[in-house]
């Protein structure tokens, strides 16, 4: 069993790091973009009812 984890820890270390990172970033993008568009979306609704008053 101690051989086990000596052998396959250098193997499945990085690769679970590694795994971790980019999942990671996939979310934190995944996030922004969602809060780009939803900050675009209240903009163009704010200057939409800006018109409308002015009017």
């Amino acid at each position: 069993m101690i051989f086990q984890w000596v052998f396959f820890l250098p193997i499945i270390l990085p690769l679970c790091l590694l795994y971790g990172a980019i999942r990671g970033a996939m979310q934190m993008t995944e996030r922004v973009l969602e809060q780009m568009m939803t900050d675009i979306t209240q903009m163009k609704e704010t200057e939409t009812s800006h018109s409308l008053m002015e009017q």
